[in-house]
C-alpha cells in the first residue's frame, strides 16, 4: 500500500512539473500599446516608377545675373554711411555720401556754361538787331549764332555730366542703390578716402528672390546628371523642407584641384530662407523606364546584415519580414519581398522591432 501511494505521488508531481514548464515556454504575443498607437504612422507599399537618384554636395550662392557692384565714379571722402552688411535696401535709397572736389568742379563747370549761354544769347540778340538795321553783316550774325549754339551745347554736356554723377550742386555725391536687394558686400566706412582709379567696389547688392545652388559632380557621376533634371535640395537649417528645382547649367570643365564639375540649380527664394554660403544637399532625379515596389525609407530596419520591415495587420498582429533593397530615392526606397498594398510601420520601428524580438 505504501509503495502504491509513493508511485501515485511521483506521477502527480511529474505531471504538474510538465504543465508548469509548458506554461513558461509559451510566449505571449506583443501588443502595441495605445499610447504608441496614437503616434504610429503607417506606409502603404505601392508600385512607382524607378528614379535613378544621385546626391551631390553644394552651396547656396548669389544669382550673379541679379547682382550689382557699385564703384565710385568720383574721388572724395566718404561720409554718412547709413547701411550695414546684410541690410535690405530699396532702389534709389542713399547708402552713403561722398564729399568730392570733382563734384565741386562739375558744379563750377555748370555755372561757367550757364554764364556763357547767357552772354552769347545777348550777343546774338544784339547782332540780330544790328543786322536788321544794316549795321552788321551776315558773317557777324552767323558768328554770333555759332557762339550761342556752342555755348548751349557745352551747357547740355555739363548738365549730362552732372546728372550722371548724381545731379548734386553742393559738391557731394550720393551713393544710391540701383536695385532692390540686400547688401552682401561692403568695403567702406565713414572717412574712407576713395579714388576712381581704385578697383575696389564700395558695395555689392544682390536680389535674393532667387539664388543659385552650385553643386559638385565627381567624374564617375557625370553621365548621371543632365540639364533639365529635377532636383530636391535640402539644407542643415531646414532639414524637413525640400526646395524643388531643375539643373539649369552644367559647367563642362573639371576643377583642376578638386577634380569635380560644377552644376548650377536656380531656386526661387521669395521668403529669403536660403542664405548665400549655406551648405546644401542636392538630390538629382533621373527617371528610368521601369517600376518597383516602394516604401518610406523610415520603415526599414537593418539587423544582422539583413533589411527588415514590420508588416502591420493590427496592434496585436505585427510581423517582421525580410526585404531586399534595390535602391533609394531620398525618402523612398525600392524593395522586393512585399506585396503592393501591404501596410508597414514607418515610425518607432526600432522600438517595436526590439519588443517583438524580446
Amino acid at each position: 500500500m505504501t509503495r502504491l501511494l509513493l508511485i501515485i505521488a511521483m506521477a502527480t508531481a511529474f505531471g504538474c512539473g510538465s504543465k508548469n514548464e509548458n506554461k513558461n515556454n509559451e510566449r505571449e504575443a506583443y501588443v502595441i500599446p495605445d499610447s504608441l498607437m496614437k503616434r504610429l504612422k503607417l506606409d502603404t507599399v505601392k508600385m512607382t516608377p524607378v528614379v535613378d537618384a544621385i546626391t551631390l554636395t553644394g552651396m547656396v550662392d548669389f544669382n550673379q545675373d541679379n547682382q550689382v557692384n557699385i564703384f565710385p565714379p568720383v574721388s572724395g571722402i566718404v561720409q554718412n554711411v547709413t547701411t550695414q552688411l546684410g541690410d535690405m535696401v530699396k532702389q534709389g535709397q542713399v547708402l552713403a555720401i561722398v564729399k568730392s572736389s570733382e563734384m565741386a568742379g562739375y558744379q563750377n563747370n555748370m555755372v561757367v556754361a550757364e554764364t556763357n549761354v547767357t552772354s552769347t544769347k545777348k550777343q546774338l540778340d544784339a547782332t540780330k538787331d544790328l543786322f536788321k538795321n544794316g549795321l552788321a553783316s551776315q558773317l557777324d550774325l552767323t558768328t554770333a549764332q555759332t557762339n550761342y549754339d556752342q555755348a548751349l551745347a557745352q551747357l547740355q554736356m555739363q548738365q549730362r555730366i552732372l546728372k550722371i554723377n548724381g545731379d548734386n550742386r553742393q559738391g557731394i555725391y550720393m551713393v544710391k542703390s540701383p536695385i532692390n536687394g540686400f547688401i552682401v558686400q561692403k568695403n567702406i566706412t565713414n572717412n574712407t578716402v576713395i579714388r576712381t582709379d581704385n578697383g575696389t567696389n564700395l558695395f555689392t547688392i544682390s536680389d535674393l528672390k532667387n539664388v543659385w545652388i552650385q553643386a559638385n559632380v565627381y567624374e564617375s557621376n557625370i553621365t548621371r546628371v543632365h540639364v533639365g533634371d529635377n532636383v530636391n535640395v535640402t539644407t542643415l537649417s531646414y532639414p524637413d523642407k525640400v526646395f524643388k528645382g531643375k539643373v539649369d547649367k552644367m559647367l563642362n570643365v573639371l576643377d583642376p584641384a578638386s577634380k569635380v564639375m560644377k552644376v548650377r540649380v536656380v531656386l526661387p527664394n521669395e521668403d529669403y530662407l536660403l542664405k548665400p554660403q549655406m551648405f546644401a544637399s542636392v538630390n538629382v532625379l533621373n527617371p528610368l523606364d521601369k517600376q518597383a515596389l516602394t516604401i518610406s525609407s523610415h520603415a526599414l530596419m537593418f539587423d544582422h546584415s539583413q533589411y527588415y520591415v514590420l508588416i502591420y495587420h493590427s496592434n496585436k498582429d505585427v510581423r517582421i519580414t525580410p526585404v531586399q533593397v534595390l535602391g533609394a530615392n531620398g525618402s523612398e526606397t525600392y524593395i522586393t519581398g512585399l506585396k503592393e498594398g501591404d501596410h508597414v510601420i514607418a515610425t518607432d520601428v526600432i522600438l517595436i522591432y526590439e519588443a517583438l524580438n524580446s
